[in-house]
């Protein structure tokens, strides 16, 4: 009797250490999730910290999963990435109009989110040729960026589209010189582009009207025969010497891409340049 009582006490002590070794194997499971939990909650954090930007105005790539769905070719690939308080939108003018509404997730949930479509602006894209065009542009809300993300396209014939896309690498846009006061100044002026080897008189003469800038470009060649700023084309101001030009100046401080045209060659040859006017040179003339 008392072997049989002490293999009893023997299993009952057995099955107490098995029981045991569950509870413990469960809270450390239970400990092991929570610590994951909160990694990842940490992980997600600081990746959300990395992607907040300072307010300001960027510059940013629009990448996409579609080659019929993309920033236009006047706009290089890219966008305007605006944080203000905290929040981004993104401004990105598109190849046409064809696509006439955005939805910031999947398709088969727009139709009954209307009121949370994305409606588009009529956007001027100005090309390499000079020439203009009217496209749809788009506002749109970003939670952060280098990070893909759902937004669905309505079409001209009613169908949505789902695709993936993002906002990556913002740079941040150099601060624009305020514009002088109506008046007349001086300002040194840097040319780059071409072969390097032609140049421009520098300091420019530079005129205030209005509000709005107008400079005299000199070339260092009389053979340059029209130029393109902004899409419009200037003929020069004078017809004997080196070929002088009258252009409008949008902002000091930043590149000005404009195009001359040369006849110096076999043929007339358009040309590629940057024009950046110094504003830390302007002088007023007396």
């Amino acid at each position: 009797m008392k072997r049989v009582f002490s293999c009893v006490v023997a299993a009952s002590l057995a099955l107490s250490l098995l029981v045991g070794c569950g509870a413990s194997s469960t809270a450390s499971s239970a400990a092991s999730s929570a610590a994951s939990s909160e990694a990842a909650s940490s992980v997600a954090s600081s990746a959300a910290e990395t992607a907040a930007l300072a307010d300001g105005v960027y510059t940013a790539e629009f990448d996409t999963d579609s080659s019929m769905f993309h920033a236009n070719e006047a706009c290089d690939g890219k966008g305007t990435l605006t944080v203000e308080n905290g929040q981004m939108t993104f401004h990105v003018s598109l190849a046409s109009t064809h696509i006439v509404n955005l939805y910031l997730g999947k398709a088969s949930d727009a139709a009954d989110h209307e009121a949370d479509w994305l409606q588009p602006t009529t956007d001027t894209v100005t090309y390499s040729d000079g020439t203009s065009e009217e496209v749809y542009g788009f506002d749109i809300p970003v939670t952060a960026v280098d990070t893909d993300f759902d937004l669905a396209i309505l079409g001209t014939k009613g169908k949505w589209y789902d695709h993936v896309v993002s906002v990556r690498d913002a740079v941040e846009k150099a601060a624009e010189a305020e514009t002088p006061a109506d008046g007349t100044y001086t300002c040194d002026v840097t040319l780059e582009g071409g072969s390097g080897r032609a140049a421009v008189d520098s300091p420019a003469a530079l005129t205030v009207a209005d509000g709005k800038m107008t400079a005299t470009i000199v070339w260092s060649s009389p053979n340059y025969d029209y130029m393109i700023v902004d899409g419009e084309k200037y003929l020069p101001t004078n017809t004997e010497g080196n070929s002088t030009f009258e252009i409008p100046v949008s902002a000091l401080d930043t590149a000005l891409d404009v195009t001359a045209d040369t006849v110096a060659m076999s043929t007339p040859h358009e040309i590629e340049y940057t024009l950046t006017f110094d504003s830390a040179s302007l002088k007023a003339n007396d």
